[in-house]
């Protein structure tokens, strides 16, 4: 019994893994790109975004500012960006970017940077 559901722990954590690393950058895309040093240098008052593969480009339509503070749309529901989740450098790629983290207790932002709105 016991060696059934460590088997079955080893196999979900080897899914997992698996899934984890495509998620990266699954066909190496971002590998050659002129931008990969910058996006993997960005970084919020949350600390390191990661690079552009962790990221999602956020359509004009889905996210604003008010007052001050931004919000993005993801998955149909408007979230607060926290004022310490902005990247504060110029963006070199004019999209605005997201980087969620879903979690058990909903989707908090890591690091989001403001597009051109063109």
């Amino acid at each position: 019994m016991r060696v059934a559901l460590l088997l079955g722990l080893v196999g979900l954590l080897s899914v997992g893994a698996a899934q984890f690393a495509q998620a990266r950058d699954p066909d190496g895309r971002y590998a050659n790109s002129p931008l990969k040093e910058w996006f993997d240098g960005l970084r919020s008052g949350k600390g390191p975004c990661c690079s552009d593969a962790d990221g999602s480009a956020v359509s004009d339509v889905d996210w604003e500012s008010r007052n001050g503070h931004y919000r993005v749309r993801l998955d149909g529901a408007w979230i607060d960006v926290p004022d310490e989740a902005v990247v504060t450098e110029p963006n070199r790629v004019g999209r605005a970017m997201v980087w969620p983290i879903p979690s058990y207790m909903g989707v908090t932002i890591r690091c989001f940077m403001p597009g051109s709105m063109t």
